[in-house]
């Protein structure tokens, strides 16, 4: 009896060893076993977010104003053209800014610089490639990022999450088969889950602009999948 318990404690050592992260420690009580296991869920990114810039500069802060209000209706005009209320997008604050520069070891006032930011969420990625070209051709902004992220993140936890807990059940049934034991219940278990970082990918307004005939550089292309990654930790009693 004391050489089946010892391994299902090495069997429960070696499912539950993983390096790259850290896990509770817990205390295995006799007739238990202790595993843990990963799992992951992978899907496609079901929204693209668009973000940009409104930057301009004039003489005076009422000239700076009004040419990024201009700016800003033009958005509208090519959000409306390619179907988006405006409403679907989020504009921060004006933000006025003095410019100064030096002469003679002087401060001079330049000018003022006024700016706002602007984010879009497209659930329909077939309007990213006309309506990126558009702003770029509008000349409102001086960049443009675009990031595919995954709105329904909390489901695609539970799935991991599921999934991981699945393997280690598992294999607690592989050490209790082992040991001619079976699995009991459910005593003990603790989750982590982590999902990958979405790099955006930046797109350069102006230079955009002077290539009008090249396709967006999103076209024909499929976005990266989202990945999300869970490690359960558990413990069973044993029969």
């Amino acid at each position: 009896m004391k050489s089946a318990l010892c391994l299902l404690a090495l069997f429960a050592l070696a499912a539950s060893a993983s390096p790259a992260q850290d896990h509770p420690t817990v205390t295995a009580l006799p007739n238990t076993v202790y595993v843990g296991a990963d799992g992951k869920f992978e899907t496609a990114p079901d929204t693209a977010v668009i973000q940009f810039n409104v930057s301009v500069q004039e003489d005076t802060a009422k000239k700076a104003y009004d040419l990024a209000s201009k700016n800003v209706e033009q958005v509208r005009q090519v959000l409306r053209d390619n179907g988006i209320e405006p409403k679907a997008a989020t504009i921060g604050f004006f933000s006025v800014q003095p410019r100064y520069e030096w002469n003679a070891g002087k401060q001079k006032l330049k000018g003022y610089r006024v700016t706002t930011d602007v984010t879009l969420k497209l659930k329909d990625f077939s309007k990213i490639g006309p309506l990126t070209q558009q702003l770029a051709d509008a000349n409102v902004s001086e960049s443009q990022t675009l990031n595919y992220v995954l709105e329904s993140m909390e489901e695609a936890k539970n799935k991991a999450v599921e999934d991981a807990y699945r393997r280690a059940r598992n294999s607690a049934e592989a050490v209790a088969r082992a040991s001619g034991r079976a699995i009991g219940e459910l005593s003990y278990a603790s989750v982590d889950t982590f999902e990958n970082l979405r790099v955006p990918i930046p797109h350069m307004g102006l230079a955009r602009a002077a290539a009008q005939t090249a396709p967006p550089p999103t076209e024909e292309f499929t976005p990266q999948n989202v990945t999300v990654t869970a490690h359960v930790n558990a413990v069973f009693t044993l029969k």
